[in-house]
């Protein structure tokens, strides 16, 4: 499953290059983030929980960055293990485009689910994993936009 998207934040592309990489900004972004840390300066350790429709998985991975270009894009790669209910892998181009005094997030992601998982059908993931994907960037320029106001 793949779907792009894209999201006006009104701060500064360098501004919002530092929060994509502030494991703190991102755990309260990432919808049923549980626990990141970062474990070297381009990977980072997730716990994240995720709900669909009545059935619900843990998943424990891996978030890498990749194809680096600070602080105009890189790529972000996931890789986690729920268990009984199967694996969930994915990744995200995200590039950012500076417009003044704002910038433009434009993001091309993809996701696959397997196990368990995958049994849900494609309309149900396809949906859920987009419903994830814009709470994430809506989410994350509204924390942005709230450190850029504290600053």
């Amino acid at each position: 499953m793949d779907f792009t998207g894209e999201e006006l934040i009104a701060a500064p592309r360098d501004m919002v290059w530092a929060a994509l990489n502030d494991p703190e900004i991102m755990r309260g972004c990432i919808p049923g983030c549980q626990g990141i840390e970062r474990i070297s300066p381009s990977a980072f350790e997730a716990t994240i929980k995720v709900k669909l429709s009545l059935f619900s998985a843990t998943f424990h991975g891996l978030l890498t960055l990749s194809n680096i270009d600070a602080p105009r894009s890189y790529t972000l790669s996931a890789e986690g293990k729920g268990g009984l209910a199967g694996f969930a892998r994915g990744s995200a181009d995200v590039i950012l485009e500076a417009r003044g005094e704002e910038t433009i997030l434009h993001y091309r992601a993809k996701a696959e689910l397997g196990g368990r998982l995958a049994q849900f059908g494609a309309r149900l993931l396809d949906s859920t994993s987009q419903r994830l994907a814009e709470g994430f960037f809506s989410d994350f320029n509204t924390a942005v936009v709230a450190k850029m106001a504290a600053d």
